[in-house]
């Protein structure tokens, strides 16, 4: 059975899990979807880091690769607006190419300069392909197969948010149904339904700064 499959099938059925236990919650309490998935790999300081490193920390997680010219940009100008708004020495973020030939840790620092990041805990990681490859399965979070020159560089706008002691957390709507993830895309309506990289909203933006606030505080 493919393994993206496999994991639409956990996620699915932890949702179902969730939808019973949570269905009394309100839309702002945030479950413990699962633990973060075991990692790895050399950052923009050709250091080791791993989510052992990363535990005491509220971090996001993203896929995404240097040289992408459509929602890379996107997702890393509503990263920077994250890191200003939360401005907290306990939050991190954990950005993962999917381009490792390319995007060597020289290149990626290179690129934490560019987009004029601030915080010593926002890392960009670099691995064998194949390794990053299996991390996103883990995850559940879509990137195109190492294998399909095509589409081997298609990747999700999607943030993963983990907390303090390394689980995957996400809000919850009025019937307990996780979000599991957020968007880190721009929208040109305020419901988030029309992505559009010229577009002025970022609802899913808006509540994961809301979210990491809360998590930071617990």
């Amino acid at each position: 059975m493919n393994k993206q499959l496999i994991g639409v099938i956990t996620i699915v059925a932890l949702v179902i899990g969730f939808f019973y236990w949570n269905k009394s919650k309100s839309g702002n309490d945030l479950i413990k979807v699962m633990a973060v998935p075991e990692f790895e790999m050399t950052n923009q300081y050709n250091e080791k880091i791993s989510n052992r490193d990363m535990l005491g920390k509220v971090y996001l997680v993203e896929f995404f690769f240097t040289s992408c010219p459509t929602i890379c940009p996107v997702m890393k100008q509503n990263l920077r607006l994250i890191e200003d708004k939360i401005n907290n020495p306990k939050f991190g973020i954990i950005s993962i190419t999917i381009d490792p030939k390319r995007d060597t840790p020289e290149r990626l620092l290179s690129h934490y300069k560019q987009i004029q990041a601030k915080s010593p805990n926002w890392y960009m990681l670099t691995e064998d392909r194949d390794y990053i490859q299996s991390i996103s399965e883990k995850f559940n979070i879509y990137i195109g197969d190492a294998k399909d020159e095509g589409k081997s560089l298609d990747h999700s706008g999607q943030f993963a948010l983990v907390d303090k002691e390394g689980r995957i957390r996400s809000r919850v709507n009025g019937h307990g149904i996780p979000k599991l993830y957020y968007s880190g895309l721009n929208y040109t309506d305020s419901a988030g339904t029309k992505p559009s990289l010229n577009g002025t909203f970022h609802p899913d933006v808006e509540m994961a700064i809301e979210d990491i606030q809360k998590l930071l505080n617990e």
